[in-house]
């Protein structure tokens, strides 16, 4: 079971469709709140269930050396028997800083399509409740640049975000989200990207963006720990551009490179100065198989005074 449910997970990341014309607007699920699709597979279906294995990871989360502001976090996006020890180190942090605003960027694993798209639901769906989306942002992005779209069907079966939702439920009480699904992924729609958050935070003291990736697939743990620590060096170093050149040469491997440079660059804009590796494991560490692995990475951009 846990098997099937790694190869699933790795394989929907690793897995990214050609481009497509999978573009438009799809019909609103109950209205205009999206669904959950990973609830009962990828996490706990009953809410109580799900409350208290999310607890249980944040009671393990001992984040250290991450004094200051958090900007920026990068989590992983697996499903939560995997990922979600690492992921809680990230939420662990983002429990503290309570921000108002949650900036979510993550890939398209399954629909390609040409720039970037921003939800217009009114709320994401999971077995803990409706996560309310910030619509005064996401309208305020659809008008910067046409680049700037919803592509609903992007939405529909994406796994990046939803996973996080639970986990943004369980540690903050008032917040609003604001979906972002990364189509392209190169250095100009993340520079693109960046600029348009700076541009569109109401508060920036009251928004955190949270980049979603998993690193390396299916190699063994040795040379997924080699490939992952380059990847980790650029996150460690905070240099987005670094990290966006070595991914193109394949000197390390992301998802979601592509959400993981555009957090970094705007972080920096907002005033971020330091960067900070919370944790790092693959799948191999939770089920003791080191044949064919997924890496998993918590990391905080900081600002400090």
């Amino acid at each position: 079971m846990k098997r099937s449910l790694l190869l699933a997970s790795a394989v929907a990341c690793f897995l990214i469709t050609q481009f497509s014309a999978g573009e438009g607007m799809g019909r609103a699920q109950d209205r205009d709140v999206r669904s959950p699709v990973l609830a009962g597979n990828w996490y706990p279906g009953q809410p109580e269930v799900l409350r208290q294995s999310i607890t249980d990871y944040l009671s393990k989360a001992n984040p250290s050396g991450a004094e200051g502001k958090v900007v920026t976090l990068i989590v992983p996006h697996a499903g939560h028997v995997y990922s979600g020890q690492v992921a809680a180190y990230s939420y662990k942090l983002l429990q503290a800083a309570s921000p108002r605003v949650l900036i979510l960027i993550g890939p398209s694993h399954r629909v390609g399509f040409r720039g970037i798209s921003v939800s217009q639901y009114s709320g994401y769906k999971t077995p803990l409740g409706v996560a309310p989306v910030d619509r005064d942002v996401t309208k305020k992005l659809l008008s910067i640049h046409p680049q700037m779209k919803w592509v609903s069907q992007a939405d529909h079966q994406e796994h990046s975000l939803e996973i996080q939702i639970p986990f943004i439920q369980t540690v903050l009480k008032d917040f609003r989200i604001v979906p972002i699904i990364m189509g392209d992924q190169d250095l100009e729609a993340c520079a693109l990207l960046a600029k348009s958050l700076i541009e569109v935070l109401p508060n920036r003291e009251e928004a955190v963006i949270l980049a979603s990736t998993d690193l390396s697939h299916f190699h063994t743990d040795q040379q997924a720990r080699a490939l992952d620590e380059n990847f980790i060096k650029h996150v460690r170093d905070f240099s987005p551009e670094a990290l966006a050149k070595a991914v193109a040469s394949g000197s390390c491997e992301a998802c979601g490179a592509g959400p993981t440079v555009a957090a970094m660059m705007a972080a920096r804009d907002l005033g971020a100065s330091r960067s900070v590796i919370l944790r790092y494991a693959n799948s191999g560490d939770v089920t003791g198989d080191r044949r064919q692995v997924v890496g998993y990475l918590s990391a905080a951009l900081l600002k400090t005074p």
